[in-house]
């Protein structure tokens, strides 16, 4: 055996020995085999120094095999796809890995921050909450950078992350979560009978603890019998086995969250495959078989290299042929700890003493021991783990009478098993503690859901298979299926006994309760004596259980020591609360694929490229691209373009893009009623064939949003609205219809996408369009008055002429189907040429319903009332309708509110700027003086000066009145006159011809 692999056993293992496997860590070259996880790799090697702990920089080792490990944690990968925080124990190992350890400068073997071992004294629990408390003006130049420097252990890179990930849904009659023996006999029942089954393993290779074991099943090994069961299910047509697949929640109706990690055992995603996949998995039952996590004994230096699990040394030694150390001490209080020493002992291992913390051991589980001569010290504790970064050297143990120091390079720890219950408590279920087991079981179990094996405390092979497969045939009778119930393997069951010890007090120097954070048992006594008792109290105080292992490993033994110093029952003191995520999830896994512009994907409109071709600049208005202005050759600048769109509006025709706004069509024989609860004024009176302006507020009575509703039919309305609140309004409304109002006959479906609409607006809009329909179709003011609606024939294509005006302008809007848009566009603007006219984009859009006082987005900003925007009196008193009665309230109809107001500069040269505040002339730039700000403004070429509108406390009242708009950000102190906010064609002379 080779220097670099001087920890593999010669024959052991499930692992492919003719396959190796380069990989490096901190920079080094290693070799290991295909099958091996980074931890089992490292091991092989010799490396036993992995990281350093969070506070104390304290040298850490592997200590488990699974997901539960809270030392061994290290970046993966290199740039963009850089990863922290990754368990080594999960990693499975590919060709080309690159690892790197963490929280540690320069080098993880000579750590400057390991002086904070010297510190211990002040770190201890809670001392966040004490150290930086004084002087208050250190905290923000010296505490806070300090610490956030320090937080974490590993980094992320900083860069977007390159690759990809999806969602998924699936759905079964049986979900079985966990592919031990309690799994696989769920999966067989349940797949035997015809039920439709999804098998979740965690492992990139199915059998849980059937592959770390030398236990037989039917006469085989388990890990062959674990292959035999998966080759039937796989054989299965209605059996879906998901590898590499971890299920992280339970959630309402039958709904579980699962991580599929696709290519995380790869160098690289392949061409057109995801990293991750997020399942939403809905099954008809599910049998939780997740199994059970061994339990440490606190004790000094029990967080040392070379101090590991005992259950994860048996899993190195039959799952992946590696040997833990040369010379092992076991220690234990549990039966299973005995298996342990004898899987080390058949693997060539020196077993230098097991030491067991009970007085009596049953001769059927330690009788080997003494045919081959191992020494066995009963009624004894392992007090301190010596040693540095390199390994432990020796443990110092206490029995009823002595003391002594037993050499060894390695300790395999036994306390007994915590089964897996979290998945049982996501939806607010409590386990139920157990005297008997000393373990925490599944309580009320969620609707559905079984729980089988070590999950459930059922620890033994037998008692596995037999719950297990129960649990399946279960499941499948539930489903409607017929289980044959056939013969149960055979196996023999071990022996589980165990006496509970939490804490080693004997013990002369640091004893760790939780690994990953650092706390420690003296941690817990501080938490008791400053009165952080309860288990929730005391897990924030000293951050027990607040890491990426979430309490697996250390969460029950805190919370016993604690109910040790307060002299309770762990029944009466309980454990925390679990909340999914049970196993780190990426927020890259939680978000999918919707990020960047699959998040809020580009929408375009019918006539994009038209806009494009002819000299549009675009902006994003909510998800749409829509013209902001069409630049025609020899314009300098976007205000002349824009002031020419105005003026060619106002003084002949302009064509508008109007398709992004908000469209829901509304039907049903209560639509009129459902209508006059969502808005301020009634539109249950609305005639057929006219619309009407409508403002609906929050339930807080806030506006939330203004449009315009038009009625086809007696049971048929169109509403608009703001193109940034169309999913918004769409969301209310649907939310109004089926909670507050499921009894209203009425129906809703979102629009938008179907129609393409253009506003047709000026002097010549009317004869536009009667060129457009022809002389069949009668526009005139008598026929077709202003907020008139009508669907028209417009040749074969159906169509809906509305007579609306944001620009204050004689106006239409006009809608086709959406695949109609372009023609139409190209239409309306032929005629438009013919007369002079022009399209115009949403700047010109802009200027024109500032120039009338027309409130948008700026004003609907989520802070202003009806009667703030001067729309008070449209709220009827008649009726009922959302955010009536909290509109009312005092603060919200005061005198002195900002209310709207117009502006215009003293100095027609001055330029305004929305955002400044108002100040009365000679006040103090302070926020005691602020009276309001601008909220829109703009150049108007129909005043040849700037404008704006703005929110102006008791503005009605103030008109004429000279203040000054400050504007700190930009430099900006004018002074501007206080008008009223409609400044073109007050009368309205224009609008109704």
């Amino acid at each position: 055996m080779s220097d670099a692999v001087s920890f593999r056993l010669p024959s052991a293992g499930l692992l492919d020995r003719a396959s190796p496997v380069g990989f490096q860590f901190d920079g080094k070259r290693y070799q290991g085999l295909a099958g091996d996880t980074l931890a089992s790799a490292l091991l092989a090697n010799g490396v036993r120094l992995v990281g350093r702990s969070f506070k104390y920089h304290r040298p850490r080792g592997v200590f488990t095999a699974g997901p539960e490990e809270p030392n061994a944690l290290v970046e993966l990968r290199t740039g963009a796809r850089r990863e922290p925080n990754t368990k080594a124990t999960t990693v499975e190992l590919y060709d080309g890995l690159e690892a790197a350890s963490q929280n540690r400068w320069p080098s993880l073997s000579f750590d400057l921050l390991s002086v904070n071992q010297l510190a211990g004294p002040l770190f201890v629990g809670g001392f966040y909450y004490k150290t930086f408390m004084w002087p208050a003006s250190f905290w923000e130049k010296v505490y806070e950078p300090m610490i956030r420097r320090a937080a974490g252990l590993g980094k992320a890179s900083g860069a977007p992350d390159p690759d990809h990930y999806e969602k998924a849904a699936a759905f079964c009659d049986v979900l079985v979560i966990g592919s031990g023996p309690a799994g696989l006999m769920a999966a067989l029942e349940a797949g035997r009978a015809g039920a439709r089954v999804i098998l979740c393993e965690d492992d990139f290779r199915l059998g849980g603890r059937l592959l770390a074991e030398r236990q037989e099943v039917d006469g085989k090994p388990g890990a062959v019998f674990a292959t035999e069961i998966e080759a039937e299910l796989s054989a299965m047509p209605e059996v879906r086995i998901m590898r590499r697949t971890q299920v992280f929640g339970s959630y309402d109706g039958g709904t579980y969250g699962a991580l599929e990690r696709v290519s995380d055992h790869l160098p690289l995603p392949p061409e057109h495959q995801p990293r991750q996949r997020l399942w939403h998995i809905m099954a008809r039952r599910c049998v939780n078989a997740m199994g059970a996590v061994e339990r440490p004994i606190v004790f000094g230096g029990n967080d040392r290299p070379g101090v590991m699990l005992a259950s994860a040394a048996r899993t190195y030694l039959n799952r992946y042929g590696v040997a833990p150390g040369r010379k092992a001490v076991v220690f234990t209080t549990a039966d299973d700890g005995w298996r342990s020493a004898a899987d080390l002992t058949a693997a060539g291992v020196t077993v230098a003493a097991i030491i067991d913390a009970r007085q009596e051991v049953s001769p059927d589980v330690s009788g080997w021991a003494s045919k081959i001569g191992t020494r066995v010290i009963t009624g004894a504790r392992v007090t301190d783990a010596k040693g540095g970064a390199s390994g432990i050297k020796a443990v110092d143990v206490l029995g009823d009478r002595s003391r002594e120091t037993i050499t060894a390079d390695f300790l395999a720890i036994s306390g007994g098993w915590n089964p897996q219950v979290a998945l049982t408590t996501h939806k607010g279920n409590r386990p139920r503690w157990s005297d008997e087991l000393a373990a925490f079981l599944p309580g009320d179990l969620p609707e559905s859901m079984a729980v089988a094996g070590a999950a459930n405390g059922d620890f033994s092979l037998g008692a596995c298979l037999r719950t297990g497969a129960e649990a399946g045939r279960l499941a499948a009778a539930d489903c409607g299926f017929s289980a044959g119930g056939a013969p149960l393997p055979s196996c023999e069951d071990e022996a589980v006994g165990l006496k509970p010890l939490w804490h080693v007090a004997e013990s002369g120097s640091k004893a760790f309760v939780d690994q990953q954070n650092d706390v420690t048992a003296k941690d817990i006594e501080i938490a008791h004596r400053e009165g952080f008792r309860s288990v929730e109290h005391l897990k924030r105080y000293t951050t027990l259980g607040m890491a990426t292992d979430q309490g697996k490993i250390s969460g029950v033994s805190g919370h016993a020591m604690m109910a040790a110093l307060l002299g309770r029952s762990m029944t009466d003191v309980g454990t925390t609360a679990a909340r999914p995520p049970h196993l780190p999830v990426a927020i890259g896994a939680l978000a999918g694929p919707h990020r960047g512009k699959h998040f809020k994907a580009t929408r375009l409109t019918a006539g994009h490229d038209w806009s494009i071709a002819n000299g549009a600049t675009m902006v994003e208005a909510g998800q749409w691209l829509r013209p902001q202005w069409f630049t025609r050759p020899g314009e300098k600048d976007w205000l002349e373009s824009v002031s020419r769109e105005v003026r060619t509006t106002r003084s002949i025709v302009g064509i508008c893009d109007v398709s992004t706004l908000g469209k829901i069509d509304i039907k049903g024989a209560d639509a009129g009623a459902f209508l006059d609860r969502v808005y301020i004024n009634t539109f249950s009176t609305v005639a057929v064939g006219k619309a009407r302006y409508g403002l609906m507020l929050r339930e807080d009575g806030f506006v939330m949003d203004d449009g315009t509703s038009a009625r086809f039919a007696p049971d048929h309305f169109v509403m608009s609205t703001t193109t940034a609140n169309a999913v918004k309004v769409m969301q209310h409304l649907e939310f109004c219809r089926q909670v507050l109002w499921p009894e209203l006959d009425v129906s809703l479906a979102s629009i938008t996408e179907q129609w393409s609409q253009y506003s047709v607006a000026g002097p010549k809009a009317r004869e536009l369009l009667q060129k457009l329909y022809g002389p069949d179709v009668d526009l005139s003011d008598k026929a077709f008055p202003y907020m008139g609606c009508a669907p028209l024939p417009l040749g074969n294509v159906s169509s809906r002429l509305y007579r609306l005006s944001f620009s204050g302008e004689l106006a239409y809007e006009i809608a086709v189907p959406a695949h109609y848009g372009l023609a139409l566009l190209k239409a309306l603007m032929a005629l438009a040429n013919e007369f002079g006219g022009c399209p115009y984009g949403t700047e010109a859009l802009g200027v024109m319903r500032v120039e009338k006082g027309h409130v948008a987005g700026n004003e609907l900003n989520g802070q202003t009332t009806a009667r703030d925007l001067g729309l008070g009196k449209m709220m009827s008193t008649k009726k009922d309708y959302i955010g009536r009665i909290l509109a009312g309230r005092p603060a919200l109809v005061a005198a002195d509110r900002p209310t709207l107001v117009g502006l215009k500069p003293v100095n027609p040269a001055d330029r305004l700027r929305a955002g400044a505040h108002f100040l009365r002339k000679g006040a103090a730039a302070e926020a005691k003086n602020d009276e309001g700000f601008v909220t829109s403004v703009v150049y108007s070429p129909m005043l040849e000066s700037w404008i704006g509108l703005g929110l102006l406390a008791s503005g009605p009242s103030r008109h004429g009145e000279v203040l000054r708009a400050y504007d700190p950000v930009r430099n900006g102190d004018i002074e501007v006159k206080i008008v009223s906010p409609i400044f073109f064609d007050p009368e309205g002379s224009r609008l109704h011809v």
